[in-house]
């Protein structure tokens, strides 16, 4: 399994003069990896804490824990995801240790006869595929997504899973949400 290149951040800014700028061009400062998951990277991004947010606001990525946004705010994060494992225990096991270690303000369900990286989340996340191919799991059902591929995640239950010998890449942005379970046809 080839990785991919680390994420390439450029932040923009404005200078005391009101001229703009590239204030960042490089890798995330906030990028996590987890040795019981080899091959899987989340960089997270940028962040807001609130809304409508500063333009100007300093970036908190490295203060940022878990999967949620800040209440009222929002986290923008790339993950790769590599190949599922051909062992369903190494599967479970390497789920387990994300969630633990990584996510654990997400509603984990590790023993979901549908898939053991099976979560929920307060927010509304927009999931865009950049390279590769991953499949969104859900209660009932599925579909794979491919590169250009977009999803929109509403708190609902759903797990992530690369059936390929590739390396998938997606682009997550979750913002903060509130409600409760959506009825079915939503």
């Amino acid at each position: 399994m080839k990785s991919l290149p680390e994420v390439r951040r450029i932040l923009t800014a404005i200078d005391a003069q009101g001229q703009s700028y590239i204030a960042e061009d490089g890798p995330s400062s906030a990028t996590l990896t987890n040795p019981g998951r080899p091959g899987y990277r989340n960089a997270n991004l940028w962040r807001t804490v609130d809304g409508p947010t500063a333009m100007h606001a300093p970036d908190s990525t490295l203060q940022h824990q878990g999967v949620m946004p800040p209440a009222g705010g929002t986290v923008m994060r790339v993950i790769d995801f590599p190949p599922r494992p051909s062992d369903p225990e190494e599967q479970r096991r390497q789920h387990e240790a994300v969630f633990k270690s990584m996510y654990s303000d997400a509603r984990h369900q590790p023993d979901s006869k549908r898939h053991p990286g099976m979560h929920e989340t307060d927010s509304v996340d927009y999931a865009i595929v950049l390279s590769g191919e991953i499949v969104a799991i859900m209660d009932k059902d599925e579909t794979v997504m491919h590169a250009g591929d977009i999803l929109v995640q509403r708190g609902t239950n759903h797990a992530w899973e690369n059936r390929t010998d590739e390396i998938a890449r997606l682009v997550f942005v979750l913002i903060d949400a509130r409600g409760t379970r959506m009825p079915s046809g939503g």
